[in-house]
């Protein structure tokens, strides 16, 4: 099974910490050339450097905020004049939590923005070099609520499943070019994101951290939450060579909570 990514050409987003992190680190172990995106220069240095060059690799990072999408648009542009794509991990932290009822036009219009607009604006900038180059892996990190919609994560529930289904329209237009897209779909993960809505869970309950953690674990069958390189791993077998008839599909990577075939 080839998963080689050597000569590879890999732009991740959210790569300072927690999934986006620990995709890179398994991209770039698989010898792909790494560009990280996020928004905290001082955090995109650290995360670069922690990046394996064993086998010559050459990592870079691009700062971009994803609440200014034009922003984004031109500094895309600007790169993708100077270099090959043949990789995009599509990764934005979550919107805060609530229940729809309660949630504001605006967060629906901000959250849009910078999940699905933003992942457009990506796509299209690195397309063009995909099909240059003959392979192009689009591997979007989403959630499971694209499944099944989560409790308390209203704003989020509704844009995830907008960008499922960009996503798959997208499929069907690039298989053609040998460029596939996929989505893989996160459950409880250990990380900092997790460690928030179990706090705030814990707020509103009036109970302790413990407690929610305990209760949110026996959910899933595994009893226990994932960590970050797990969900990494999927996303990396689907950016490979190896993956090459996977198209258009959403890959719940969740310990088996999610409740549907």
């Amino acid at each position: 099974m080839n998963l080689s990514l050597a000569g590879k050409y890999a732009i991740i987003c959210g790569s300072t910490q927690g999934i986006g992190l620990a995709i890179a680190e398994e991209l770039a172990g698989m010898g792909a050339h790494c560009t990280l995106i996020a928004r905290n220069e001082t955090s995109l240095i650290e995360a670069v450097n922690k990046l394996d060059t064993r086998s010559g690799q050459q990592h870079h990072y691009l700062l971009a905020d994803f609440s200014q999408p034009d922003q984004l648009k031109q500094i895309m542009a600007d790169y993708m004049g100077k270099h090959t794509a043949h990789i995009l991990i599509n990764n934005t932290g979550g919107p805060a939590a609530g229940p729809i009822t309660e949630a504001t036009e605006e967060a629906f219009i901000q959250t849009f923005n910078q999940h699905l607009i933003c992942n457009h604006i990506l796509a299209k900038a690195v397309i063009p070099s995909m099909k240059k180059e003959g392979y192009g892996r689009i591997v979007n990190i989403i959630s499971t609520s694209v499944k099944i919609p989560l409790k308390n994560l209203g704003v989020s529930n509704t844009i995830r499943g907008a960008v499922a289904s960009w996503a798959k329209t997208m499929a069907n237009e690039l298989g053609q070019f040998n460029i596939t897209v996929n989505n893989v779909l996160p459950g409880f993960t250990a990380t900092q994101r997790l460690s928030t809505l179990i706090d705030n869970i814990a707020k509103k309950g009036n109970t302790i951290v413990d407690v929610v953690q305990k209760n949110m674990m026996e959910e899933v069958p595994m009893k226990r939450f994932a960590d970050a390189s797990e969900v990494a791993a999927v996303a990396a077998f689907l950016a490979s060579p190896a993956a090459s008839y996977v198209n258009g599909v959403s890959i719940p990577v969740d310990g088996g909570r999610t409740g549907s075939i």
